[in-house]
């Protein structure tokens, strides 16, 4: 019912979710009646879910809290909605494709946009996911703003942390032939202890202590 819809002109801080007094109103069982919230911080939209039953994704990862970028694909029940209008996707992928502003009165339109090489294979498909895919390999996210000194050494902390695992387990792979790199079983439960430790810097972000 809700496929193909277009919501544009809202006003932020809104909610999306199962019920009337959402702004947005889906019609999917498997969302929460109130399932995530979008506000403004600064120039940047972030998502937060809450605490909904089945949980949000964004770009396919579970998420409790997240900035969102024009492309970004928000996952919530059954439904996917697409964060930007074409115009906002195309001129974000031109900016990462040439390092170009595209704000200001310049010719960012859809159509002066498709006519360039480097944005054929993202803009000539019609699957959003697709657009996506690109979207998330080229434009990583960036080092938050407006840190605090001590927040600031906490995050370099944490990044340090990872990095140096990373080089160690990096370090001790032992090349098998032209295509192939290998890890012993030791350093391998090393990744996966790795990667769960980032999950849970990410749930404790997501869900802070009251």
């Amino acid at each position: 019912m809700d496929r193909g819809r277009v919501y544009q002109d809202l006003d932020l801080p809104l909610t999306i979710g199962r019920e009337e007094g959402n702004e947005i109103q889906l019609n999917d069982e498997r969302i929460s009646r109130f399932h995530v919230k979008l506000q403004q911080d600064h120039e940047q939209i972030v998502l937060t879910d809450l605490e909904s039953t089945n949980g949000t994704k964004v770009n396919g990862e579970e998420v409790q809290i997240r900035i969102l970028r024009f492309g970004d694909l928000v996952s919530v029940g059954r439904s996917v909605l697409l964060f930007g209008s074409r115009e906002q996707i195309a001129s974000r992928l031109h900016s990462i494709r040439t390092g170009d502003s595209v704000d200001g009165d310049g010719d960012n339109t859809d159509e002066s946009l498709s006519s360039k090489p480097d944005l054929g294979f993202e803009l000539n498909y019609e699957d959003s996911r697709e657009i996506q895919a690109a979207l998330h390999i080229l434009d990583p996210p960036e080092i938050p703003h407006r840190l605090s000194p001590g927040q600031a050494a906490q995050l370099a902390e944490v990044l340090e942390f990872v990095h140096s695992r990373l080089r160690s387990l990096m370090n001790s792979a032992t090349k098998l032939d032209a295509d192939t790199m290998a890890l012993n079983y030791r350093k391998w439960q090393s990744l996966i202890d790795l990667q769960s430790r980032i999950a849970e810097y990410i749930r404790s972000i997501g869900e802070p202590e009251e």
